[in-house]
């Protein structure tokens, strides 16, 4: 018998954010999220999520056993700012049971259906400003930091449920181990001719970390309000983001480009923290991982290019093309051996056109599914 039961307690709470790592305990590519982490987004008391949203939390138990997890999520900010009645599920985990997800996913509906929405997309956790979408190519490594993992069942699973493509995620591949000359030479000139427009790039300043932080925001849900599921960030959700990150960022991967003083276009790569996670158990940083994961930060030799973005009148002057050379050259120099760029919409052409130039490979691939309600 499948029980369904809603996620109400502290000792819940931990079951729904622990299960993943019984799930894949046997897979080598599973990389587990920092507990710290999770407990923070998940709980309405510390995530600024809550703030203007909502969500519910389901586990699923058969013969006693925790078999799957899910939520069904109200993201206010995409309904306001989209005008579509869509609602989010995310932090769906399951074991290849067509009944225990169907349970899942229709508790979900439910929910959604509750809140007066009329469409499910996912998953999102919570929303395209996190962890999204699901792995559908390439099952045969580890994710990069801060995206996701799953078995190569989920596909059919929710397809099987009725679920169809809304779009996939591309994810770009660096391996070599310099950049053509060719593409080094083809960036210095653009930067030349940035220069003379009056556009300058620059590092970010981190002995004014926070303010730089702010910066980020307005350029960032300016450039990226076209994609699709987008969600702007509020000033709280930066700032957390700004300070789980803080730990970890390299100031030669965090880039802007100004003109007479104003922001409008903005780099941010962060190193692949993956290496180090996936050897802490459960992932728990205490009592005895944390020694490892400072150790390991020191070792780690690939990047995630996380964000990058111009606002919309400085497109198609190369901008971009700059921020990935800089970012590129930049980790080459420090040890660093391969980059993924990730993630990128199949439909954003000129983003796409941008790495192929560069001599990057599509390598792995996500998708967001929808569903009518």
């Amino acid at each position: 018998m499948i029980d369904i039961r809603k996620v109400e307690s502290k000792k819940q709470l931990r079951q729904f954010i622990d299960f993943p790592h019984d799930l894949y305990a046997k897979d080598p590519n599973y990389v587990p999220m920092l507990f710290m982490e999770q407990e923070t987004l998940l709980n309405p008391q510390k995530s600024p999520f809550w703030e203007h949203s909502k969500a519910a939390y389901f586990m699923a138990k058969k013969d006693g056993k925790m078999v799957g997890r899910i939520a069904a999520i109200r993201n206010n900010n995409h309904i306001e700012f989209t005008g579509k009645k869509e609602g989010f599920f995310g932090f769906f985990d399951v074991v290849n049971d067509f009944e225990v997800a169907k349970k899942l996913l229709d508790t979900a509906s439910e929910w959604l259906r509750q809140e007066g929405l009329e469409k499910m997309i996912g998953p999102a956790s919570f929303s395209t400003n996190e962890v999204v979408g699901l792995l559908v190519e390439n099952f045969d490594e580890p994710p990069f930091v801060m995206n996701p993992y799953n078995a190569a069942y989920f596909v059919l699973l929710l397809e099987q449920y009725g679920f169809a493509k809304m779009t996939d995620l591309l994810c770009y591949d660096f391996r070599d181990e310099r950049l053509p000359e060719e593409v080094i030479d083809f960036a210095e000139k653009l930067e030349t001719r940035l220069a003379e427009r009056g556009i300058s790039i620059r590092q970010v300043n981190m002995k004014n970390y926070k303010q730089e932080i702010e910066k980020f925001l307005p350029v960032y849900n300016a450039s990226w309000a076209e994609n699709t599921g987008f969600v702007p960030m509020t000033d709280a959700e930066v700032r957390q983001i700004g300070k789980d990150l803080k730990a970890i960022v390299d100031p030669g991967l965090i880039y802007f480009a100004e003109k007479e003083g104003k922001i409008i276009g903005v780099a941010l790569a962060i190193p692949n923290v993956n290496e180090v996670q996936i050897k802490l158990r459960r992932g728990r940083l205490f009592p005895f991982g944390f020694v490892k994961f400072l150790l390991g930060l020191k070792k780690i030799k690939s990047i995630r290019i996380l964000a990058l973005g111009t606002l919309k009148e400085y497109r198609r002057l190369g901008i971009d093309v700059c921020f990935y050379v800089r970012i590129i050259k930049y980790g080459l120099s420090k040890g660093i051996r391969r980059a993924e760029a990730s993630w990128i919409l199949e439909n954003n052409d000129m983003m796409n056109r941008a790495l192929v130039q560069i001599k990057g490979e599509v390598y792995r691939k996500y998708r967001i599914y929808e569903k009518t309600l």
